[in-house]
């Protein structure tokens, strides 16, 4: 008989090189995309308490072609259309991550969906409990179910907190598969009337935009009025628009070929993100995290059941729910944490989920459509929720700041000068060549300064 298999899956290990540098240069875009949308809501919280007639008048101000049913106000269109470039690049971000990045092995990715799922299921069970007993709208269980990742990042580089790549990719994974799921719940929950002449051609048009991929055309001139088309026809379909952004980015082609420095996924990723981090996300929170704050609308944030659901489920329901499913899956499937790191590392970054922005204000329009003034409050509510969740996490972040630091050197350390961390060259005979001629050069040179030094002494106790 065999004996059995006790060997341990390693969670939050070294990454590859590859992935590693990827996630770097993308995080470092959603990083300044979130400092922008700190300031966009910073601005629209500002101009909404000050001047909040021109904001209702600019926020409500209509344009567009009445004659295609594009007749929209200003909010709509940031909701909807500039969304859709959002959702356009997190459709990439998932291809990419299914087929060539985290998710691509079921064994690997099994650990972070999982704990994404729990993540996004515990808040809604969180803000169900909250009003169930208080009497409140169960329309709301989605507003906290999502994270914000741009938020997420901008508050750790105001705090000026390190993370080690291992523990910014599983925040990254994260929100990619919280991104998929937002995505499913807007399309299943929040679709109440279906033109389907509408959702039909939109259909067709995605058909043509696969089958121009797959032949291989070139041109943005054929693909951006083209997406234009069908972004016209999925708003006026019923189904949310921002599904068509989604859906054409997961048509792009993710992996690479012979004599491909990128696959045009990952090339179009690099275009576009810049417009969706730096324009149309933080457009969106201009016009739409303007909301009236006073201590009475802070006391009814506490007070409301609606508005207390998404305030816990953000802080409590994202933090438990990400941690525990991420502790009971490594524990079922003997995955063994990164040595590196403890377990208080992951309940921090579990609780830096709880940021949720972006997606949550855009479901708290759409829950309550209806009823304007609850929406406004419910958009205070994720707010709020989302600072006391960023305040908590990055006091525990700070905690072991001193240890993610020097994790992160142990990581950038180049000391051979040949652009790729030693870290990944520990089993390279070359490697270690170089690394002895270096010091050897340097054993040489203090050599010969010691006996420059230990003449300059003997000639300075010599007669005078």
């Amino acid at each position: 008989m065999s004996a059995p298999n006790n060997r341990r899956s390693l969670f939050l290990g070294r990454m590859s090189l590859p992935e590693r540098t990827f996630i770097a240069d993308a995080l470092r875009a959603e990083t300044v995309g979130g400092v922008l949308l700190l300031i966009a809501a910073v601005v629209a919280l500002i101009w909404a308490n000050t001047f909040s007639g021109s904001y209702e008048a600019i926020r409500g101000f209509h344009l567009g072609p009445a004659s295609v049913g594009l007749d929209l106000s200003v909010q709509h269109w940031a909701a909807n259309g500039l969304l859709a470039v959002f959702f356009f690049v997190a459709g990439i971000e998932l291809k990419r991550e299914l087929v060539a990045g985290e998710l691509r092995d079921p064994k690997a990715a099994a650990l972070p969906v999982i704990a994404a799922i729990c993540g996004m299921a515990m808040p809604a069970l969180v803000y169900a409990a909250v009003n169930t007993f208080g009497g409140g709208s169960l329309q709301g269980w989605a507003v906290p179910t999502a994270t914000d990742i741009a938020f997420a990042l901008a508050v750790l580089a105001v705090i000026g907190t390190s993370l080690p790549s291992a523990l910014r990719a599983f925040l990254l994974t994260l929100a990619v598969v919280d991104d998929l799921f937002a995505i499913l719940i807007i399309a299943v929950f929040f679709t109440s009337k279906i033109n389907f002449l509408a959702l039909g051609f939109a259909v067709v048009g995605l058909v043509i935009f696969y089958v121009l991929l797959r032949k291989g055309v070139r041109g943005w001139y054929i693909y951006v009025p083209l997406a234009v088309v069908i972004w016209g026809l999925m708003e006026n379909s019923g189904v949310h628009a921002t599904i068509a952004g989604v859906a054409m980015g997961l048509m792009l082609r993710c992996t690479r070929r012979d004599g491909e420095a990128h696959s045009p996924g990952e090339h179009i990723e690099h275009l576009v993100r810049p417009l969706s981090a730096g324009l149309a996300v933080p457009l969106f929170a201009l016009f739409s995290a303007g909301v009236s704050i006073s201590d009475g609308a802070v006391h009814d944030v506490f007070t409301r059941p609606e508005t207390l659901g998404v305030v816990l489920g953000l802080i409590v329901g994202k933090a438990l729910g990400i941690f525990g499913g991420t502790w009971f899956t490594a524990r079922f499937t003997r995955a063994k944490l990164n040595p590196d790191l403890r377990w208080p590392d992951v309940f921090a970054v579990a609780s830096l989920a709880g940021i949720g922005f972006t997606v949550s204000l855009l479901i708290g329009e759409l829950a309550f459509s209806d009823d304007p003034a609850l929406a406004d409050e419910i958009k205070a509510s994720v707010l709020l929720g989302s600072l006391i969740a960023a305040v908590f996490a990055g006091i525990l972040l700070k905690i072991r700041n001193t240890k993610y630091k020097r994790l992160c050197e142990d990581e950038e350390r180049d000391e051979d000068l040949d652009g790729i961390p030693d870290i990944y060259e520990l089993d390279k005979p070359e490697y270690h060549l170089r690394m002895a001629a270096i010091l050897e050069a340097k054993a040489a040179e203090h050599r010969r300064l010691a006996e420059v030094a230990s003449s300059t002494h003997a000639g300075d106790d010599g007669p005078a």
